[in-house]
């Protein structure tokens, strides 16, 4: 009898990604949940037949098995017979038999049933002023977390994991090819050394399922854009009791109207009256610390001229002390003025000799010399 194809079972395509497969699974599996169809032998045979094949296709060294061998991966001996028929790949997994355990990895030591779970990636987005106070920020996300029911065994209450007879707990059998012994995952128990044979009804054996967590998060002052937190144990829970991966959260910063950011130093472009800048004077400037700055303009300054607030920058992340901030003087024009403004500069203009302004007059004293005038 011809074996129904695993991307046929689950209505996919053999190029669907991770996010397809997983919706496809779960669309399929609620329509023929057992719960759904009491009594029904078809619905709880497609049932069987679709978690069968999302717990293939799901995971990336068993999906790339299946599409070179399809179910013969799984057999023992899986694969076409013959070192010949395997190229690198049946290399490889001797190599791997052979030395793993002096490289501290060999495939026994991969039980699925202590295999640790993913870790997990949150982006999270904050305004410049969240990254310079920190906060406190709650997360939801979508998890495999350790079932409630069978508090992560995968079995029913009141059972519990027998040794494999296949494989004698070792969750490897071995197979010959040629003139080699290659190991690979046990078919019957896929690598665990132990079999569920009364499995738990929310799970279906696998000890964790699907579901949003919420967790708090203390992001700290002075984080920058590409940040990375890790929150340990707050990744995907393990299959049948693993322990749980890890929580990564990237920080992003949203664009500044004020301000720019360059690690700790912050720079803002400030625009001052020409008067101001001719007389010299003081300016207030708020800071993202909630304070004002009083900021001294030395007279005659020009557009351009930076000056440094010590202090009044970005927190040291995981440390002490602030950065600077820098102010890039603009000098501003008036653009709209009173008919007595106006007499008065042009009571100014007519008493000018050019000591004024001597970056202009030499500028234009090298123009004439260049014209031979």
């Amino acid at each position: 009898m011809a074996e129904t194809d695993y991307y046929e079972l689950l209505q996919v395509e053999r190029t669907a990604d991770d996010k397809t497969l997983k919706t496809a699974y779960r669309r399929i599996a609620m329509e023929c949940h057992p719960d759904r169809n009491p009594g029904c032998k078809v619905s709880e045979e497609r049932f069987k037949a679709v978690s069968e094949a999302y717990d293939c296709l799901k995971d990336p060294q068993k999906r790339a098995a299946y599409d070179r061998f399809g179910k013969a991966a799984f057999q023992n001996g899986g694969g076409p017979g013959g070192f010949g028929g395997q190229g690198f790949e049946g290399f490889s997994d001797i190599f791997e038999s052979v030395f793993g355990e002096f490289m501290g990895g060999g495939r026994g030591q991969g039980r699925q049933s202590n295999r640790r779970g993913a870790d997990l990636r949150y982006d999270l987005e904050l305004s410049l002023e969240e990254a310079f106070h920190g906060k406190t920020q709650e997360l939801a996300i979508d998890v495999a977390a350790a079932c409630d029911t069978c508090h992560g065994s995968g079995a029913k209450a009141g059972t519990g994991a027998t040794t494999c007879r296949t494989c004698a707990g070792h969750g490897q059998v071995r197979a010959r090819q040629g003139f080699f012994v290659v190991e690979r995952a046990c078919p019957t128990c896929h690598g665990a050394g132990q079999v569920i044979e009364s499995p738990c009804e929310v799970c279906r054996g696998e000890g964790r399922v699907d579901k949003e967590k919420r967790l708090e998060v203390h992001i700290p002052a002075g984080v920058d854009e590409g940040t990375r937190i890790r929150v340990a144990g707050e990744g995907e829970a393990g299959a049948r009791g693993g322990p749980p991966g890890d929580l990564y959260i990237f920080i992003h910063l949203k664009r500044h109207a004020v301000f720019e950011r360059e690690g700790t130093t912050l720079f803002a472009r400030i625009p001052i009256a020409f008067t101001t800048a001719a007389l010299g004077g003081e300016i207030e400037v708020p800071g993202l610390d909630k304070q004002v700055h009083g900021i001294r303009i030395p007279a005659g300054i020009q557009s351009g001229r930076q000056l440094r607030q010590r202090g009044a920058g970005m927190p040291v992340l995981n440390g002490r002390g602030h950065g600077d901030l820098v102010l890039q003087i603009d000098v501003e024009t008036p653009t709209k003025m009173t008919a007595r403004q106006k007499e008065l500069l042009e009571e100014f203009r007519s008493l000018e000799t050019g000591e004024e302004t001597p970056e202009s007059t030499g500028f234009f004293a090298k123009l004439k010399a260049m014209w031979g005038e």
